[in-house]
């Protein structure tokens, strides 16, 4: 069964001319290296039915109105139950273009195991435009992983700053995994203060950078490997490499909707092996 684009022609991207025909083929060409980052990951939507040049919406529950074989998760939340839409192929890949969904938010654990997280998330939002300061933050965010004796990946967020993320084994639960986040950031913002900081308020943080470690609370969610971003330009949320960004050859909306064809055709899925890693066990001292 494939799915009608209706309205293709429609502007997503007015400053660009991207309609949403165009970006549901990049969704469709970008399944084989994005479903095995995004497969039975809970869903929010960020739709933008009149572009993003209007104000959008998050929609997690899909509960009514949507096609039979869309596969859906039941999520507990207080007083009920939201029912998510979890993503398996390429056909809900477009489903969701078709939506006017430009970026789709995922959880850090996948369908069943919904309350064990198999990914640490550490979020590096910057308040300036300063690459260098990024940069540094990014690599001492390494080396304190390194450290600890895990190995870390990394890829753009599309918006301001950096991804890095930490395969877990899928044995501990949303608690254990926030409080040990929330531990790495705490021990990279001693490292470094004058740049970093753990102040979710942006009033509070001195234009420093956000450790942000509340992507790995139950529910929260962050921008899926080769989502495209709601901002001019589609930039995209691609992987890269450590070594890029040592060189300084990537910056958070380096790759586009139109440029990331060529980037895969040239490195392939460069998260491809986190997902054949074991993932590690959390310990706690």
């Amino acid at each position: 069964m494939t799915v009608v684009i209706t309205h293709p022609d429609k502007v997503l991207f007015p400053e660009d001319g991207i309609t949403k025909a165009e970006m549901a083929a990049y969704y469709e060409a970008i399944a084989p290296v994005m479903l095995p980052h995004i497969r039975m990951r809970p869903v929010t939507l960020e739709r933008y039915h009149s572009g993003i040049g209007q104000p959008g919406f998050f929609q997690k529950d899909v509960s009514k109105g949507f096609p039979k074989w869309l596969k859906r998760v039941e999520v507990p939340k207080k007083g009920g139950v939201v029912h998510h839409p979890v993503i398996h192929d390429a056909r809900g890949l477009v489903w969701m273009a078709n939506q006017n969904s430009i970026t789709p938010h995922v959880w850090t654990s996948r369908a069943p195991r919904l309350m064990y997280p198999d990914v640490c998330i550490f979020d590096l939002d910057p308040a300036r435009d300063e690459p260098d300061v990024l940069r540094a933050a990014a690599l001492l965010l390494r080396e304190l992983l390194g450290e600890l004796g895990l190995r870390s990946w990394i890829k753009t967020s599309g918006s301001k700053g950096f991804h890095i993320a930490v395969p877990l084994a899928g044995k501990s639960p949303y608690g254990e995994v926030a409080r040990f986040a929330h531990d790495v950031g705490r021990r990279l913002v001693e490292r470094d203060p004058e740049h970093l900081t753990q102040e979710f308020s942006k009033a509070d943080r001195g234009g420093r950078i956000l450790v942000d470690t509340g992507r790995n609370g139950y529910g929260a969610t962050f921008a899926a490997a080769y989502a495209v971003r709601a901002k001019a330009g589609a930039p995209v949320s691609a992987p890269c490499t450590w070594e890029e960004v040592e060189r300084g050859d990537v910056g958070p909306r380096t790759f586009t909707l139109r440029t990331m064809a060529k980037r895969v055709a040239k490195v392939g899925d460069l998260w491809g092996k986190m997902k054949k890693t074991s993932g590690f066990v959390l310990r706690f001292p």
